[in-house]
């Protein structure tokens, strides 16, 4: 196994120091404002989607306490629904998919051999709007006007007459906000990967993790429409009377649950699919080999795509649909394992063949697998319609569920960071530090919500705040609640471990792992510029070959080097063949401008303060306006 050399061994000192000089930013307040790094924009997402993680963690901890006994009162009927929407809002929304959108704006580019994303000023409006919108939802809560209608939203009970009061449409306006911010991203992600790989990075050549991120962002873009009517048509009901979800009024209820779930399911896999790329990913370095079947995993990665937007109505199988529309979802549903289980398959058979290096990455990879398939058996059996509306709204769905998101997008995760915190920081973690708190959040984990699978048999139903003491179920509940803390203690010590890292850890080398993938064929942390030569791709696994090493030394060529500017490359879509150097745009306001504008859009609308709504509207228009005027160099500008 060879490795790259450092890409500097082509290029001279004056054409490193023009590099810097233009890919560069000073240290300022205003640069932290402007910045459009990738680097640094996947970095805030990570940390934010972080915070709003602590958050709906700590909302979690207070539910588990208030259900650890019978008939407790720690939290009133309003706080519990209130916590309980915000929980599942924030994980799903605030926190999964743009924690690993977070990644991607880090290690997309990298992994392609390119210096910045297609759109560099649309990135960092996507993370502004999405700070935004996560602090839009999460003020709602001590003024005790947070959403408390469940993540889910369901309709009629989340209509004015049934619930009063700004709580849905904080809900409603938060998520079209945040929608903005998801779908800009998911554009960004699909031009980046198609036109700015590396030279000789063919389609057959793609990272798994970029091509995971790029059937995300395709399924982002077809599902999140429905999510989006859905909430506009709820906030027109709520405040100014329309009849979508009237029956009364020839409106139909379950038209939320159609168009909810039409987002819903595919969502699942919007969340999963880039964590079982980043377990594809992490996966070689601690085999020593290539991840086994990757024509079949991409297949799968795209059969998934597909089939997860034709299962939603396994989601209503008790809303009393005609029987024959079940046995089509219900197929789909079953189907749907196959191209999951197929990579799991590839994994095993990846970890049988290769060399196991045991460190905490590969633990939590290990931990991801046990997990992801008891969640995936207990998803296939909600396939089945009989089962389905036996369990229906009971704890036993939702001991499914978090097995599937917290074994399959969560342990992922924890691997990535742990993989990555040395390129991302340039420093190293503690080994023992991360073990005990994997082997913590292991247990926790399945201490937690097991049990959850047995007292949802034993007909605990979801969504209550209380319960008899004379049921069977205080003692499940209890060790439930034992387990949430002991999860919680475990995700603690990760947070120590990365500070750990951060302010005592040792100086991480470029490629602390023996990685495959272009990343780690740059310093820890990567320059500005991510590469001083694009480097030239003629492997899968470009970091372990001698030809893609020779591409960057001392023959590297002046196309490929573009020390004169702002500059990277575009390639075709399809083979990755050179076709011009385009110039970036600089450091600009106009992405923090734009989301302030939209902020005061949503809040002004959530409020009824319709003539401020106005003028925000030609805020945002004005602004808009000035980002599109073609700059001076428009014939290669990218947006």
């Amino acid at each position: 196994m060879s490795t790259v050399a450092p890409p500097s061994s082509g290029v001279s000192r004056e054409d490193l120091d023009r590099l810097a000089e233009h890919w560069g930013e000073r240290p300022s307040v205003r640069s932290w404002f402007s910045t459009i790094d990738h680097k640094r924009i996947g970095r805030r997402y990570l940390v934010t989607a972080g915070l709003f993680f602590v958050l709906a963690g700590l909302s979690a901890l207070l539910m588990r306490t208030q259900l650890a006994r019978p008939e407790a009162g720690i939290l009133s009927p309003r706080e519990y629904n209130q916590l309980f929407t915000m929980h599942g809002t924030a994980m799903i929304f605030l926190f999964a998919t743009p924690m690993l959108f977070g990644f991607g704006n880090f290690l997309v580019p990298l992994m392609i051999g390119s210096r910045d994303m297609a759109f560099p000023k649309l990135n960092a409006l996507g993370y502004w709007i999405f700070l935004f919108a996560g602090l839009f939802m999460w003020a709602s809560l001590p003024f005790g006007a947070a959403p408390n209608n469940g993540w889910f939203a369901y309709a009629p009970l989340s209509q004015e007459q049934h619930n009063p009061g700004l709580h849905m449409d904080v809900y409603a306006l938060g998520l079209l906000f945040l929608g903005i911010s998801t779908t800009a991203s998911s554009i960004n992600f699909i031009v980046t990967a198609l036109k700015l790989r590396a030279p000789g990075m063919s389609l057959n050549r793609v990272p798994l993790f970029v091509w995971a991120i790029v059937a995300t962002a395709f399924m982002v873009i077809f599902a999140l429409p429905a999510l989006n009517a859905d909430n506009a048509m709820l906030f027109l009901d709520r405040r100014f009377g329309t009849h979508f979800f009237d029956p009364s009024a020839g409106g139909n209820v379950l038209l939320w649950q159609h168009l909810f779930w039409i987002f819903g399911h595919p969502d699942v896999y919007i969340i999963v699919m880039p964590a079982l790329g980043i377990v594809s990913a992490v996966l070689p370095a601690f085999t020593r080999r290539g991840v086994v079947g990757y024509p079949l995993i991409v297949l799968s990665i795209v059969a998934i795509s597909i089939i997860s937007f034709g299962v939603w109505v396994h989601h209503m199988f008790a809303t009393g649909l005609p029987q024959l529309s079940y046995s089509f979802f219900s197929a789909a549903s079953s189907i749907i394992t196959i191209p999951s289980g197929i990579q799991i398959f590839a994994w095993l058979a990846t970890m049988l063949l290769g060399r196991l290096v045991v460190r905490v990455p590969l633990l939590f990879l290990i931990g991801f697998i046990v997990t992801f398939v008891l969640g995936g058996f207990t998803g296939a059996m909600f396939a089945l319609t009989a089962f389905d509306q036996q369990v229906t709204d009971s704890y036993f769905v939702v001991a499914h569920f978090h097995y599937v998101l917290i074994g399959g997008a969560v342990f992922p995760m924890l691997a990535g960071l742990y993989y990555w915190l040395p390129k991302i920081t340039g420093r190293m973690y503690h080994e023992r530090l991360g073990r005990w708190a994997f082997w913590l959040v292991f247990a926790g984990m399945h201490v937690t919500f097991f049990p959850m699978h047995l007292y949802g048999l034993f007909g605990m139903p979801r969504r209550v705040y209380t319960y008899r003491g004379d049921l069977g179920w205080d003692g499940w509940n209890l060790l439930s609640t034992a387990g949430s803390y002991l999860l919680a203690l475990g995700l603690l010590l990760v947070l120590v471990g990365v500070v750990h890292a951060l302010r005592r850890g040792r100086p991480a080398p470029a490629d602390p792992w023996g990685g495959d993938t272009l990343e780690w064929s740059t310093s820890s942390p990567p320059e500005p510029y991510n590469f001083p030569v694009v480097p030239r791709v003629h492997s899968l696994h470009p970091v372990w070959d001698e030809r893609t090493a020779e591409s960057t030394g001392p023959g590297a060529t002046e196309d490929r080097i573009l020390s004169d500017g702002r500059r990277t490359v575009f390639t075709s879509e399809l083979d990755a063949r050179y076709e011009r150097a385009v110039r970036m745009p600089e450091a600009s306001l106009q992405p923090l401008v734009l989301a302030t504008a939209l902020l005061v859009l949503f809040t002004a609308l959530l409020l009824g303060w319709y003539p401020l709504a106005g003028l925000a509207v030609v805020a945002v228009a004005a602004t808009v306006a000035v980002w599109a005027w073609p700059p001076r160099w428009a014939d290669e500008a990218a947006a």
